[in-house]
């Protein structure tokens, strides 16, 4: 299998303290925001712009960056830390079969967020929407680290390489499954090199569930090493992801793939919203390791099919992106636009190799 090492570290231990800005108690009225905005207004509640919920109360004051953590997801990485408290969750094709994780944190901080691994080009596809964003990773090939570094990058790097400070090893694990971080680490290297506390922008439309859905109690998602499954929780209203080996590969299959996905705290991987787009992957002329494996790139503007899963219903229809400096929208077959449920938010890239399925509806 071909995954790509992680960089070095340091061995610092994670502090508590994060500069804050003050935040106003109304966000912006846009697309992404109208509805929960208007109860923000009305209630004099700040909402967090990567969620549309109120921010926590234990953070009245947060308002800063966003930070974007690239997060391993092999089962020698499970389970991972932190992913309980990120407002937005990508989840990438890499090379080899793998997925990959960009944990976006804004409204929560996380005090132990691992593994971090390594960034793929496409990273910077997938965040532009966010504006400058800082970028916590733990190297790269070389392609990759001249477009983080470009003049023109939005990627702000506290990556391990450059903020070696803001991480440490963890004992229990074997490297490179062990590089660790936290937000405030993150923040405080951030503040170091003069980089903007601008938050960033709203990625989603938030509203009420539309009329028309179909009732579904999990969705699969069939990546090459396991099977992806989120299944509806009625009582905790949230999706709740689990994996299975595919069929015919149970020979060497551990309990880390075959099972709810966990975290290291005890809790099971969970999401409001469960967003999936079929996009096509292709390769690069760019090794990603020794074993020869090509890194792969993702087409991310156009349109192709999308399943909105939220409130324990499937609303199917199709994604539309005319440039990556705006995040995809969600429509339903008329072009209605489907909002999202405000909450944590998890989009699947998915290769239109690998098929997505519904328990309780037909997928078109």
């Amino acid at each position: 299998m071909a995954v790509a090492a992680c960089g070095g570290a340091g061995n610092s231990a994670a502090k508590a303290t994060t500069t804050k800005a003050p935040v106003s108690t109304v966000s912006v009225s846009t697309s992404a925001s109208t509805t929960t905005s208007t109860t923000a207004h009305r209630h004099h509640l700040a909402l967090c712009p990567l969620t549309g919920a109120p921010v926590p109360l234990a953070d009245k004051a947060a308002k800063r960056a966003a930070v974007a953590v690239k997060v391993e997801n092999l089962g020698q990485a499970r389970p991972q830390w932190g992913l309980d408290a990120a407002d937005i969750v990508f989840e990438e094709p890499v090379e080899g079969g793998v997925t990959r994780f960009i944990a976006v944190f804004e409204c929560q901080q996380a005090g132990r967020i691992e593994p971090v691994r390594s960034a793929r080009l496409v990273d910077a596809q997938i965040l532009e929407p966010f504006g400058k964003v800082l970028f916590a990773f733990s190297g790269g090939i070389q392609p990759v680290m001249d477009e983080v570094g470009s003049p023109g990058s939005l990627l702000e790097d506290v990556g391990a390489q450059t903020a070696g400070q803001a991480y440490w090893r963890d004992p229990t694990r074997i490297a490179p499954h062990n590089l660790a971080t936290s937000t405030s680490l993150l923040y405080e290297a951030a503040a170091a090199r003069g980089y903007p506390q601008t938050p960033p922008r709203p990625y989603f439309a938030y509203g009420p569930n539309p009329a028309g859905g179909k009732p579904v109690t999990a969705v699969h998602v069939g990546y090459p090493l396991d099977i992806t499954t989120w299944t509806w929780s009625p009582a905790e209203h949230l999706w709740l992801r689990s994996y299975a080996c595919p069929p015919g590969e149970q020979e060497g299959c551990t309990p880390a793939d075959n099972g709810p996905a966990m975290l290291g705290n005890g809790q099971q991987i969970s999401a409001a919203d469960v967003v999936v787009l079929h996009v096509r992957m292709y390769p690069t002329p760019y090794l990603e390791d020794d074993n020869g494996a090509h890194e792969y790139e993702l087409t991310l503007t156009g349109s192709g099919p999308a399943w909105v899963f939220r409130d324990g219903e499937e609303l199917a229809g199709r994604w539309t992106r005319p440039r990556l400096g705006v995040p995809a929208r969600f429509v339903e077959p008329d072009g209605t636009e489907i909002p999202l449920a405000p909450g944590r938010a998890w989009e699947e890239l998915v290769p239109y190799r690998d098929r997505v399925t519904v328990t309780g509806a037909t997928a078109p």
